[in-house]
């Protein structure tokens, strides 16, 4: 970013974010270790699911997350940076002003800052698990709240340490500091928490009560949703790095129909749905049935198994189904339906065989247990809209 003394009026023609490739995708290449992102970036697709004013949700594209917002007939980009690995102390105004090698443009701030290149209105966003010193404070307080009144001391600090920084816009230190929002969360557990009771609150409001199981299933469908577009590539398929509100509204509305009548539908009779929707056969449905009536008498009554033994079995196999749906909503597994149902039969056997030669075969248990999962709507076999 080259500094310039001062801002143009100069009539530019700006592409969309939407169209334009990002500069660096350095967070796809290098995912390990994002998981409080990813969470971050689930609780921002729970406020699109809320809010019809948000329409998409970027990931890891121009910046760690961009949200863009449809209000009025005026269209606008928020960036936001996660930071999820700082310091054990509060953030300061030299932090974010303190350059990589003393280089201009590599701060924090005019990082941010140099966002501001797109057809679209600019907002920012910094995410931290620690929380800022006084001098930062105003900037945690909502963008029209009176706390704002006092940020003109802190844009003009920002300045003297980032002297004559712009934005590609020709934007400066006061404009950052006037749209950015310093949100301070706490840990990933924390957010993960927050974001269950969030999405169980949406669903109640929207006519549909949920418990605790499918809801966190649903977590997990849009934590792999954000992995999988986090983790994508800008090119071939820029669509990938991108979720939309209809998609996703799409998704949410399936779902909660799905639960809602799992419900309503006698024991078993789900069961019979899912399997159908995977494209099965009826000799398969009559044996998953078969297998999960075994199950559910057994574990009322455990003839071969203490309670602990039968608890183990039961979280193995949640872990499992978990496990592997996360990976076949991600795009991680190249299988149709039919073959994502065969997959999880294996595992099933292969959990059996973990137990050793020694210990009695229970492989009907678990895959009994398989068939109870699905039954009760936390799982299906076919691919998710994605």
């Amino acid at each position: 970013m080259t500094e310039v003394s001062d801002i143009t009026a100069a009539v530019e023609v700006w592409p969309s974010i939407d169209n334009a490739q990002p500069v660096e995708e350095g967070g796809p290449i290098a995912r390990a270790g994002f998981n409080y992102q990813d969470e971050i970036a689930v609780g921002f697709l729970i406020d699109m699911l809320a809010s019809p004013a948000l329409v998409k949700v970027h990931l890891e594209t121009h910046d760690d997350i961009v949200l863009i917002w449809e209000e009025i007939g005026a269209r606008t980009a928020e960036y936001i940076q996660v930071k999820a690995s700082e310091e054990e102390k509060f953030w300061s105004v030299p932090d974010i002003c303190q350059r990589k090698k003393a280089k201009t443009g590599t701060s924090i701030f005019e990082k941010s800052l140099d966002r501001d290149g797109y057809l679209e209105d600019s907002l920012f966003r910094l995410v931290t698990l620690r929380p800022v010193v006084a001098a930062l404070k105003p900037l945690t307080f909502p963008r029209s709240s009176p706390g704002r009144q006092s940020v003109d001391a802190l844009a003009v600090e920002i300045e003297s340490r980032c002297s004559g920084f712009r934005s590609p816009k020709g934007r400066d230190a006061a404009f950052w500091v006037a749209n950015c929002l310093w949100d301070h969360r706490d840990s990933e557990r924390a957010v993960e928490k927050d974001n269950l009771v969030r999405l169980m609150r949406l669903a109640h409001q929207e006519g549909t009560s949920i418990l605790f199981e499918p809801a966190e299933n649903l977590l997990l469908e849009l934590r792999a949703r954000a992995k999988a577009a986090g983790a994508a590539r800008w090119l071939p398929d820029p669509s990938r790095k991108v979720i939309t509100r209809e998609e996703l509204r799409t998704w949410w509305e399936e779902r909660l129909l799905d639960i809602s009548q799992g419900a309503l539908t006698r024991s078993g009779g789900k069961l019979a749905v899912k399997m159908a929707e995977a494209g099965l056969p009826g000799e398969m449905t009559a044996l998953a049935a078969a297998l999960r009536r075994g199950y559910a008498s057994e574990a009322r009554a455990p003839r071969y198994l203490d309670e602990s033994d039968v608890d183990n079995l039961q979280g193995r196999v949640l872990s499992e189904v978990a496990s592997l749906r996360a990976r076949f909503v991600a795009g991680e597994l190249d299988i149709d339906s039919v073959q994502f149902h065969s997959l999880c039969l294996s595992r099933m056997d292969a959990l059996n065989a973990e137990r050793g030669a020694m210990m009695e075969d229970r492989s009907a248990f678990l895959k009994g247990c398989l068939y109870d999962i699905t039954d009760r709507c936390l799982l299906r076999f076919n691919r998710p809209a994605l």
